[in-house]
């Protein structure tokens, strides 16, 4: 009996000239599915009302100078009410189309290497994958965010449902899960080239690998399904409207539908590779294949195509050639297969293959549980039986061709082992992969190939020079903790010196300064004057508070212990002593530090580590003044001053280097050299920066918060987009880590002046899920400015 549920063939849509890389369902017109090809095109086809069921092209999009190898919708929007195609290719570039135009919209450039994978978001939201190892985030056509981690291509990237969350999928053989740009976790499992993901829930998603195997997975790392029944590479995975049935396509030559985690259906296509699948608002799939043609099939009977077209697809199944070199026949012997009779006895299951002997032939049939009968999908050559004696063994195995390769004159030889079975290209590919040649060597040795192989190519040959991974061809890649805090005197005994203390206190309810605990602020009378008292904060907020007496005590006390060769000389404690007086005391009072007292100061910051936090201590007050600021924090120190605060604040370092470093960093913002150091070091101090936030310390989260707020405040009058998404990634990645109210409020107000007024920020925050994660804040009475200030950030997104 034929199942209801069988898929059958609706039509077949030619009009691409080559491979069918990528298949999108479109958001207009209702049906519309778009394609991409290596042809350079882009093409939008609707269902046609004739009575052929098929569909038609509309529209034609062209702008790379390459192949183009994947495509996504952006979700429809007030800008743009139909919504948005984005296309991916060989050229490296990501070009945005809209409906109604055959050239770009925009054209976004950043990637090094194809862009091979895209998928869209929220708020314009648009995430791509390249083989250059590296993801990359859009919006508004800027670059928001670059993710790093792997270390080969990204083949399939995704973005989940839940804001911030995004996935990955890699040649590495790994997965990995980011959120607001920072990797959170890596899934290993698949013992081959990720190709493929697709999002089940919040919490969990489907992977595809070139090792033939399905896996479902959470997003909490745990793999809890692996499915089998391909004999060959995975290249795409789409998922059914109930979240669970799903379909995927492969190297294999099928199409084969999943449901209740069982492989239900196997569909044969006459093609070798088929490349892509999207699944239609109807349920009907649409495939893309090597041959260029579009296959939709349908399980709707007023959908089906005529018996004459079915016939004419079987026929054309049946015409194709089968090379058992692929691996989905296994190992045939020509001598041991039975005759005709054997396609007598029904099949165990829809897609069973059999082999038969027919005269001096080999065919191959396919069990169809719809029709209950076989139906023939190709005849078999290049059999086991037909090989010759000129096979060449190489590493273990047998190849028709062993090359030597010479690169570089004078160099080592390169032995590049091939059949004729595979795509020249993509051995070329592999070779110079494997071999750690540049790219540039692609089209010289694939030609080379080409030239020593003729007439011995099985098949037609590559339509053109290009993609490795096209035409015949299959992607065979080659194979700190920190718990202790400063909450207790870290320095032993009561009444020592403690860096910093009491220099960020809560401030006191309805009178204190929001920063800086002084001044008569009053929340509940302001409330009433202004909406916004919080942000934006462009002045910097710095740590001024120092009792000199205690750090020129407990320098002296350290230095007594010193080894003889680290001990600095009375003449140097006491210029150390004057610098620290004069930066301490009121304007003018002293004689301005002199070059020999900042040097010295600059000289003893080196001390061992665990006695350098008063030298520190010293430092972190001396950037606030204009000539140290400037001395330091020029064009000829800056970088080492810079380099040096990030040594002390790597996460296995000391918690009271790591509070002082980052507080040191945060006064630099005190004076214009300082700022334009911190500004133009922006990218790799966030980064350093942003290790300390798992570290549980509340002196150094306040310490981190007050870096991201300074950082913020430079930033408000700029157009950086760039600068901003960092800025909004790093203070995301602090509020999952921090508690301390006084961090958590200065974090809130960083975040509030990044976004104020900026359409394009609060965009690129809503898709990091901010609004979800600050939220929590919008209730809190004590301290009441925390509460407060969430609110404001929260209408800011709205």
């Amino acid at each position: 009996m034929a199942s209801p549920s069988s898929y059958k063939l609706r039509c077949s849509v030619p009009g691409h000239e080559m491979d069918v890389r990528g298949l999108a369902a479109a958001a207009f017109p209702p049906g519309a599915v778009v394609s991409v090809s290596r042809d350079r095109t882009g093409r939008v086809w609707v269902p046609s009302a004739s009575p052929d069921r098929g569909f038609t092209e509309i529209h034609c999009v062209s702008g790379h100078s390459n192949f183009v190898s994947c495509v996504c919708i952006i979700a429809p929007s007030e800008t743009y009410p139909r919504g948005l195609i984005a296309t991916g290719g060989n050229d490296n570039n990501i070009c945005v189309f809209t409906l109604d135009q055959p050239q770009p919209l925009f054209t976004l450039q950043g990637h090094n290497n194809t862009v091979c994978t895209l998928s869209s978001g929220k708020f314009g939201t648009l995430l791509s994958g390249s083989w250059d190892t590296t993801a990359k985030v859009w919006l508004n056509e800027k670059c928001m965010m670059t993710l790093k981690g792997h270390t080969a291509a990204v083949w399939a990237v995704i973005i989940l449902p839940e804001q911030g969350l995004m996935l990955s999928g890699s040649a590495d053989k790994t997965i990995r899960l980011w959120k607001a740009g920072r990797c959170e976790r890596t899934f290993t499992g698949h013992e081959d080239c990720v190709r493929g993901l697709a999002v089940i829930s919040d919490t969990e998603f489907f992977s595809c690998s070139n090792d033939t195997s399905i896996r479902r997975w959470m997003v909490t790392g745990e793999c809890v399904q692996v499915y089998y029944g391909h004999t060959n590479y995975i290249y795409s995975i789409a998922i059914f409207p109930n979240s669970q049935d799903f379909v995927t396509t492969g190297e294999d030559r099928t199409l084969r539908i999943w449901r209740q985690g069982e492989c239900c259906q196997n569909i044969r296509l006459p093609a070798q590779s088929v490349w892509c699948c999207c699944i239609l608002p109807n349920s009907d799939i649409a495939v893309g294949a090597s041959d260029g043609v579009i296959r939709v099939f349908t399980e709707a009977p007023e959908r089906v195509a005529s018996k004459e077209d079915l016939q004419a697809y079987e026929d054309e199944l049946s015409k194709a050639t089968i090379d058992p070199k692929t691996g989905d026949l296994g190992d045939i012997k020509m001598e041991d297969l039975p005759g005709r009779e054997h396609l007598d006895e029904p099949g165990n299951r829809d897609g069973q293959t059999r082999l038969i002997k027919e005269g001096q032939k080999v065919e191959a049939y396919q069990w169809s549980v719809n029709d209950s009968r076989w139906v023939k999908i190709g005849d078999v050559v290049g059999g086991s039986n037909q090989q010759t004696s000129k096979r060449v063994m190489y590493m273990g195995k047998e190849y028709d061709f062993v090359f030597t390769i010479d690169i570089n004159e004078g160099g080592p030889s390169m032995k590049l082992p091939y059949n004729v079975s595979e795509d020249p290209w993509l051995t070329a590919h592999n070779f110079l992969q494997k071999n750690d040649l540049s790219p540039m060597f692609l089209d010289q040795v694939a030609n080379f190939i080409i030239e020593n192989t003729k007439g011995h190519v099985v098949g037609p040959a590559p339509a053109s020079a290009g993609d490795p991974f096209t035409g015949l061809g299959r992607y065979i890649p080659g194979a700190s903790e920190g718990r202790s805090g400063l909450d207790a005197d870290p320095f032993t005994g009561s009444g020592r010196y403690i860096p910093g203390s009491n220099s960020t206190t809560d401030a006191p309810m309805g009178v204190a300064d929001p920063f800086t605990g002084g001044g008569a602020y009053s929340s509940a009378a302001l409330r009433q004057t202004s909406p916004n008292i919080y942000f934006p904060k462009t002045d910097g907020v710095a740590f001024e508070q120092a009792n000199a007496t205690q750090i020129i005590a407990k320098l002296k006390e350290l230095n007594g212990e010193a080894p003889q060769v680290h001990k600095l000389s009375e003449d140097v404690l006491e210029s150390l002593e004057r610098l620290l007086l004069c930066v301490c005391g009121p304007n003018n009072s002293m004689q301005p530090p002199n070059i020999q007292q900042i040097n010295q100061l600059w000289k003893a910051s080196h001390w061992p580590e665990d006695i350098v936090f008063p030298v520190l201590d010293i430092l972190r007050l001396a950037v606030r003044h204009p000539q140290v600021n400037e001395t330091l924090c020029g064009e000829a120190e800056g970088v080492q001053l810079c380099n040096h605060l990030l040594s002390l604040m790597r996460p296995q370092g000391r918690p009271a280097n790591q509070m002082l470093a980052l507080r040191t960093l945060c006064n630099c913002f005190s004076g214009q050299h300082g700022r334009a150091l911190l500004m133009s070091q922006r990218e790799t101090v966030l980064s350093c920066a942003v290790e300390l936030a798992s570290v549980c310390n509340k002196n150094i989260h306040i310490a981190l918060a007050t870096l991201l707020l300074n950082y913020a405040g430079c930033l408000h009058s700029q157009p950086d987009l760039e600068a901003k998404a960092q800025c909004l990634s790093v203070t995301s990645t602090a509020l999952e880590s921090v508690q301390d109210k006084e961090a958590v409020f200065r974090l809130l107000v960083a975040l509030g002046t990044t976004l104020f007024s900026d359409q394009t920020a609060q965009d690129l925050a809503r898709s990091l899920g901010v609004n979800s994660q600050i939220s929590k804040y919008s209730a809190v009475s004590v301290p009441a400015k925390v509460g407060e200030c969430c609110q404001l950030v929260l209408k800011e997104l709205q």
